[in-house]
């Protein structure tokens, strides 16, 4: 076969993947990966099984789709098939895996074809890659299949490539927590005789496959990214390996050029530089990466336009941008080469003085040094630096001493290494009785604040202006540098070496101290952040304002890429910031959550420090997205849940509360037309109010139906104005179907002088309360209806009283498509349990409340409060004496 090598082989691991597995109890999942359909990986799954099977082991076929192809249907010869379960949709019989026959007969292997198919509606999961963890999870290994066009990461690459739209996709990580992964490839050509002599598609569909998706270029394509996907999984398989086992040494398997920059106007001519090296090194992989000092700034000081040439010309070049800490810029640039195990490092380098080289040999003599197996390039620039020193100066001895010359304990110890001093020669002028070792000792505390004040640098000049002092004033031949005798000589040496390693101790642990406390401040600020995302429901708008505020950025966001490569916004702080709706390229800090979301900030540019900690923020991040994603698909899984059981209760109630009134109508209708039924004037007249009233009855329903509809949709849109409750009132009761009912309804009007009126749409507060009513006298007994109002503060409550049998405290009473005691609408008589479901709905889009409240004596008494149209001010108490 062209699919695959049938040379005896290990099934055991796949060429280049480590097989791992965490769960000794768990079943190994081997997948078959095809560049396209028809390359022959059922067949090489089928090959395996078989084997297995002539190894001895247990192998049983849960489902193989051969699609007519006669070589692969023989080699189920001798295999067992478990029976198929088959589920009926829309009237046609399906057949999908049998999860529960797999797991009932407990084989060693199973094979389980076409990974990414979706299951019938009514299947034991959506998705058989579901089906296939239930397996592996009872301890069964399963052999399986999927297409590089199944992926989900490569589903709009594909689509552009070929212009057909996959509707079938597994996620990358079940693939990619697969055991083994095994490309099943054969050339284009190759692919092409196979459907040519119908190996691959039945005759009539040869032509058309062949002149669209099975065109040469899309298949070199599709094999394209079989190939690379594959490769990058061996790579990570690689890079564990080397990790695990600890090696450092470049392992040149794949071409990968790092390219280091400043941030400077030569970076751009370095990184181009670099991308043209990758491209002659045929498909490298090329990393962008910039130093930071531990100190918080760049290598090189770029203003934040660069930053985002930079970036940009990065991503145009294809080269994935990278950001690491060191006070060393040639160690840490060789430190992240070792771990990317790349084989090439791109430095750029100044044309400098010689003395210049002499004094510091730069970034790239020290890397070309220790650069061991990685071949370094010094590409050389006329791009000075702002002080017209070069990029490779950057870690040198000049900038270093500006440094240590600029920071804020040396300058607060500047004061001190000349003050003290003196202040230590004065206490030797003032007290000439002591001694020269009183006063070397003195001379000694003067150098020891002083580190403690200032740091190294402040101490060790303080040190040589203290030995200074103490040789020209104390010790003799005074008023001279000299020294007479030996052991002066001695003291005043001593005293300068101590003084400075005391103060290169001193120096040291401050800065420890300082780190620490940084440390703690960042363990704090995270520990918030995880109460952020541990305590709220939706907690990635606060945890996007708490990093606004920890940062100092005038604008937050979180960026997902969109399914044609553009970033939309999925959460930002402030709602109205206009600076982050763009390419995370572009913005002042950025670090990817998962595969497409980034963290993004705006309004000024992080230190190194702040770099790391903002890096470590992308793990709150990550979970407060995920359980945003977890709670949208829940609440799209509970609103497809209702929106199921709606149209279930709507069909059982359809078939009986409309066809009721629809029999009663044509029944009439017959009769009045049969020529040969002799009626009466009132047997006719009897009929025609069967048909009136059965016709009222159908528009109530649909009128039901339809509202329920808008409300569900959020189309009922109120139309507020000031309207009379007793308005309203008299125009639902005039519209009740009959005398009969209007007679049983008793209207009790708010006492003389009180106001009722309310802002209310009035055909919706007219619809509120005819189903009140109506369901009142359907259900509330022989007795009769009380509409009675009252105005309590800013509120109008109507409320329709029965005497009926009322309904318990947890009565499901608003519920759609159910009556009270009733759990199947189709029992109950008398409409689609939809009046009060609809009463609710509106007078919640109102502003109003539909509350049931228990009637004193018996019965039910549903209480409708609405915003009342003219609220009286509280009346201030008169206080004698007070002043206007």
């Amino acid at each position: 076969m062209d699919a695959v090598d049938e040379t005896a082989r290990d099934d055991s691991r796949p060429a280049g993947r480590e097989s791992v597995r965490s769960d000794p109890a768990r079943g190994e999942l081997r997948i078959h990966l095809g560049a396209a359909p028809g390359v022959g990986k059922t067949y090489a799954a089928l090959c395996e099984a078989r084997r297995r099977l002539d190894r001895g082991t247990d192998v049983v076929v849960g489902l193989v789709e051969t699609h007519g192809r006669a070589r692969t249907a023989d080699l189920l010869d001798g295999l067992e098939v478990l029976p198929r379960r088959t589920v009926v949709h829309r009237g046609t019989a399906l057949s999908e895996l049998d999860v529960e026959a797999v797991l009932a007969r407990a084989p060693e292997v199973v094979v389980v074809d076409e990974l990414a198919h979706t299951n019938a509606p009514g299947s034991r999961h959506g998705r058989r890659y579901s089906d296939v963890e239930e397996i592996l999870a009872a301890g069964i290994d399963v052999i399986s299949t999927v297409n590089v066009q199944h992926l989900a990461s490569l589903h709009d690459v594909v689509e552009r490539i070929t212009g057909t739209r996959q509707q079938e996709t597994v996620p990358d990580e079940v693939v990619r927590a697969a055991e083994q992964v095994e490309l099943v490839d054969i050339t284009p050509e190759a692919l092409r005789r196979r459907l040519a002599h119908g190996n691959v598609y039945p005759a009539e569909r040869i032509d058309a496959s062949l002149a669209h998706y099975f065109r040469t270029g899309n298949l070199i394509a599709l094999r394209e990214l079989a190939l690379l996907w594959v490769a990058d999984q061996v790579d990570v398989a690689l890079r564990r390996y080397r990790a695990d086992e600890q090696i450092d040494e470049v392992w040149e398997a794949r071409e990968r050029v790092v390219v280091a920059v400043t941030g400077g106007p030569e970076s751009l001519t370095v990184l181009r530089r670099a991308a043209r090296i990758a491209r002659r090194a045929g498909a490298a992989d090329l990393l962008c990466v910039q130093v930071l000092r531990g100190d918080g700034v760049a290598t090189r000081d770029a203003g934040r336009g660069a930053g985002r040439d930079l970036r940009r010309l990065a991503k145009e070049v294809g080269a994935s941008f990278h950001t690491v800490v060191g006070d060393d810029v040639a160690t840490a640039l060789l430190d992240f080469a070792r771990g990317a195990n790349a084989t090439q490092l791109v430095l750029g380098t100044s044309r400098r003085s010689r003395l210049a080289r002499l004094a510091d040999p730069g970034i790239g003599a020290r890397a070309v040094a220790a650069s061991g197996a990685i071949d370094v390039h010094l590409v050389s620039h006329v791009e000075p630096a702002a002080d017209g020193r070069g990029a490779d100066d950057d870690a040198g001895w000049w900038p270093r001493l500006v440094r240590l010359l600029r920071g804020r304990r040396a300058v607060r110890g500047w004061p001190a290494a000349i003050v003290l001093p003196i202040l230590a020669a004065c206490f030797g002028w003032l007290f000439p009785a002591v001694g020269l070792s009183t006063d070397t000792v003195a001379f000694f505390l003067a150098t020891v604040l002083t580190a403690i004040i200032g740091g190294l640098v402040p101490a060790v000049v303080a040190a040589l202006f203290a030995g200074a002092l103490l040789n020209y004033f104390f010790t003799p031949p005074l008023h001279t540098f000299t020294i007479g005798r030996f052991e002066d000589l001695v003291a005043v040496t001593t005293m300068l070496l101590i003084a400075v390693l005391v103060a290169a101790v001193v120096d040291r642990a401050d800065r420890r101290a300082a780190q620490a406390a940084q440390a703690r401040a960042e363990a704090t600020l995270l520990a918030s952040f995880a109460r952020v995302v541990i305590s709220r429901s939706d907690p990635l708008p606060r945890l996007l304002e708490r990093v606004r505020e920890a940062f100092g950025f005038t604008s937050v966001a979180v960026l997902e890429r969109g399914p044609k490569s553009s970033w939309t916004v999925t959460a930002r702080v402030p709602d109205d910031a206009a600076d982050t709706g763009r390419d995370p390229a572009e913005t002042d800090a950025d670090v990817e959550i998962d595969e497409g979301s980034h963290l993004v900030g705006c309004g000024r540019t992080l230190t190194a420090a702040e770099n790391r900690l903002f890096a470590a923020v992308a793990g709150p991040a990550l979970l407060a997205l995920r359980n945003r994603r977890i709670s949208a698909e829940a609440v799209d899984a509970a609103r497809r849940a209702e929106a199921s059981g709606l149209r279930t209760a709507l069909l059982s109630a359809v078939g009986h509360d409309l066809r009721t009134p629809l029999s009663a109508i044509k029944a009439a209708v017959s009769s009045l037309r049969d020529p040969e039924l002799a009626l009466d004037p009132a047997d006719r007249e009897e009929l025609l109010a069967t048909v009136e009233e059965s016709g009222d009855r159908l528009v109530a329903l649909v009128d039901n139906l339809l509202d329920s509809s808008r409300l569900a949709t959020g189309a009922v849109t109120p139309h507020r104005t000031t309207v009379g409750v007793a308005e309203i009132v008299d125009a639902a009761v005039a519209a009740l179907p009959t005398a009969e009912v209007r007679d049983r309804v008793e209207i009790r009007s708010s006492p003389p002088g009180e106001p009722d009126e309310v802002v209310a749409d009035p055909g919706l507060a007219e619809r509120i309360v005819a189903n009140l009513v109506d369901n009142a006298v359907r259900h509330g007994g022989d007795g009769p209806v009380s509409l009675r109002t009252s105005a309590h503060a800013d509120r109008v409550e109507l409320r329709v009283v029965d005497r009926g049998p009322g309904a318990a405290r947890d009565a499901e009473l608003f519920t759609a498509f159910q009556h009270l005691g009733d759990h199947d609408s189709s029992a109950a008589a008398g409409g689609l349990g939809l009046g009060l479901h609809v009463a609710r709905g509106f007078a919640r889009a109102m502003g109003g409340t539909l509350e049931p409240e228990e009637t004193p004596g018996g019965g039910l008494t549903m209480v409708l409060s609405l915003p009342r149209a003219h609220v009286p001010r509280p009346v201030r108490p008169v206080v004698a004496g007070a002043v206007s």
